[in-house]
């Protein structure tokens, strides 16, 4: 997915790109446009009040939809968190870097036919990120909040922020703080604009809501007790909170009408059991999510907002993909967008035109906490295909399923080989990593892991107490079988 030039009412878009760079009048002094990237943790597609979900409170977010750009078909490069995340700063996609999921990894296990490849243990300090392309351009640039890419040596003032700021990924919920520590991280963002209102700023402030495990205040949970899961739903509503107070800091400091601001997630939200919470959220009417590369699993909310330069109220159907951002904001900031990206820019996108025409590649060699076995997938147009690395193949016409319930493999054999040989292609000329086979697999373990149960096709909001109490006895099965980790908290202190 190498950048393409591609023609949309051309003197109309290099109108309002011109307008992009410098301002709107020849007084802003060719002041770039200050740029809010705000990165939330596992939270998915069906999360939002502006997404259809209206028992969750997001009434800052809503408004945020109102006053700019809504995509409905946003994916992420990676369904989980680290290779997503490294998508979002280089525009290179994970399988490129052979950083393919979460760091560290999960060990291999018996129940695995496929062994891992090892993968890169942090983002190589040779691959330029996004403070690092913005920085001629005169950009002071801050990381608040989860990195997720890389230990000591590895962190994100290595990597070219100038502001480096962790804060911690869970706390104590009070009347002054929430159970994801999300008012520490905006008070330091608002902080860091503050500082910096005066010149070109990158702000990338990256929450840890609502990754699990998660809290809040029992009178906000009280609040949304008729929601699915009224703490989600509390959690979910205390970072709304906190975003509005970002965007009013924008508005008291005069910067909101300079001001790119981004809202999304890494990837889709978690829609099975997992460590102390046995009901989280659902993806409905998408299948699966995180760790899948189901529709639920890679499709992410993303909300775009820039006065007079990003149209109101308008609702994107067309698929885009978080490698784009680095091609897109350098294009915006009026800097030369190098070659070797597999994103492309949005740019004329963002300024009302048409999205680039191409394909969509996924390769995700791992099997992983929520389920999901090595696998990839093409998007082209309305079809989808996954391939599994373990043998068997799924068809999809996204237009006619989004909920990819039917399988058409069998039935469209021609556009299968077609396909598959396109993934293939893909594969070979990104020079990806892959599976071999592991000497101590289990077949029995296999089969009760992922053969008796598919977990992509569970769907918490709809699951009767029977199919509630096989998916409880497969995460016991699934917690058994694989290796024991450093918990959370000491993985949360041993990165920045």
């Amino acid at each position: 997915m190498n950048k393409r030039r591609f023609a949309v009412f051309p003197a109309l878009v290099a109108a309002t790109l011109s307008l992009s760079l410098c301002g709107s009048n020849a007084g802003a002094a060719e002041r770039r446009p200050n740029i809010v990237f705000i990165l939330t943790d596992d939270l998915g597609i069906n999360d939002l009040g502006c997404y259809g979900r209206r028992e969750h409170r997001t009434p800052h977010l809503d408004a945020l939809a109102a006053a700019g750009t809504r995509f409905t078909s946003a994916y992420c490069a990676q369904p989980i968190c680290s290779p997503s995340r490294a998508a979002i700063m280089t525009g290179k996609n994970p399988a490129r870097l052979h950083l393919t999921t979460y760091l560290p990894g999960r060990p291999d296990c018996p129940p695995q036919k496929l062994l891992h490849p090892v993968i890169r243990q942090q983002l190589p300090l040779e691959e330029k990120t996004l403070p690092e392309y913005l920085k001629p351009a005169g950009y002071v640039s801050a990381c608040i909040g989860k990195w997720h890419l890389g230990g000591k040596g590895f962190g994100p003032a290595e990597q070219g922020f100038d502001v480096v700021y962790a804060g911690r990924p869970n706390t104590t919920p009070s009347e002054t703080e929430g159970g994801k520590g999300e008012y520490d991280l905006t008070a330091h963002a608002m902080k860091f604009v503050e500082e910096n209102r005066d010149r070109p700023f990158f702000l990338y402030l990256a929450h840890n809501t609502p990754h699990i495990p998660y809290a809040a205040k029992e009178t906000l949970v009280a609040k949304n007790n008729k929601a699915f899961e009224p703490v989600y739903a509390a959690v979910i509503e205390t970072l709304d909170d906190t975003v509005g107070l970002l965007l009013a800091k924008l508005d008291a400091l005069g910067l909101t009408g300079n001001t790119l601001v981004i809202f999304t997630s890494d990837n889709g939200d978690l829609h099975v059991p997992e460590g102390p919470h046995q009901k989280i959220t659902h993806n409905t009417p998408y299948r699966a999510g995180k760790g899948f590369v189901h529709e639920g699993g890679l499709r992410i909310p993303l909300i775009v907002r820039w006065p007079g330069r990003v149209p109101v109220g308008r609702v994107v159907n067309a698929p885009v993909v978080n490698s784009d951002w680095v091609p897109t904001l350098l294009e915006i900031c009026g800097q030369s967008v190098p070659s070797g990206l597999d994103g492309v820019s949005l740019a004329p996108l963002l300024a009302g035109g048409e999205a680039p025409n191409r394909s969509f590649f996924w390769h995700f060699p791992h099997y992983n906490n929520q389920g999901g076995q090595p696998d990839g997938a093409v998007r082209d147009g309305d079809w989808k295909l996954i391939e599994y690395y373990e043998g068997r193949v799924e068809l999809f016409n996204i237009a006619n399923d989004i909920g990819e319930k039917n399988n058409l493999a069998e039935r469209e054999p021609e556009r299968v080989k077609q396909l598959r040989a396109r993934l293939g292609a893909w594969r070979d000329a990104t020079g990806v990593q892959t599976n071999t086979p592991n000497p101590k697999f289990d077949a029995a373990l296999h089969r009760a892991l992922y053969e008796d149960m598919d977990v992509s096709r569970y769907n918490a909001s709809t699951a009767d107490a029977a199919e509630f109490a096989r998916v409880l006895e497969w995460r016991k099965l699934m917690n058994a079988a694989v290796p024991k980790q450093p918990s959370q908290s000491k993985k949360a202190k041993a990165r920045p």
